[in-house]
């Protein structure tokens, strides 16, 4: 089963920092899970992280929701990342049988270590981008006509 945390965490606090820019800072979870296809309450259990990270801010009441813990340019992809995927790694390793030979001996050393090499570049790359970059690629897609409802909110 593929793990849709980081994607699903990304995408919200996209909308989030989209709806900043247009004057709707604040979203709540029933607004957000129309926009990522789910239920407010999946929307509420992945904000927690988020907002323990300091990446949102919740506010309570009935016109509550959430809001970017700070500036788009000052959050990263690899600050997200961290946060919605925790401690759990990018693969997750087979079950080890019976030691048989060189692969069976050795193979989930190797597959370790791959892993956490894959998961330094991984953090690498996202770590070099924030969350204003990725607001200006999905203007840049909008103006190249990737967009099927150029300008209009998500939550809208």
């Amino acid at each position: 089963m593929l793990d849709v945390r980081f994607s699903s965490a990304l995408k919200a606090m996209l909308l989030l920092g989209h709806g900043e820019e247009e004057g709707s800072p604040v979203l709540n979870s029933t607004q957000l899970a129309r926009s990522l296809n789910t239920n407010p309450s999946l929307v509420r259990k992945l904000m927690v992280p988020l907002v323990q990270a300091g990446l949102v801010g919740s506010i309570k009441g009935r016109s509550g929701g959430v809001r970017l813990g700070r500036s788009a340019d000052r959050i990263t992809l690899g600050d997200i990342y961290r946060a919605s995927i925790g401690d759990k790694p990018l693969w997750a390793p087979r079950p080890e049988g019976p030691r048989e030979c060189l692969v069976t001996n050795h193979c989930a050393e190797y597959f370790g270590r791959l892993t956490d090499e894959t998961e330094v570049a991984v953090l690498g790359a996202l770590a070099g981008r924030t969350l204003a970059d990725g607001l200006e690629e999905l203007r840049a897609i909008d103006r190249a006509g990737g967009a099927p409802a150029a300008g209009t909110p998500a939550w809208a």
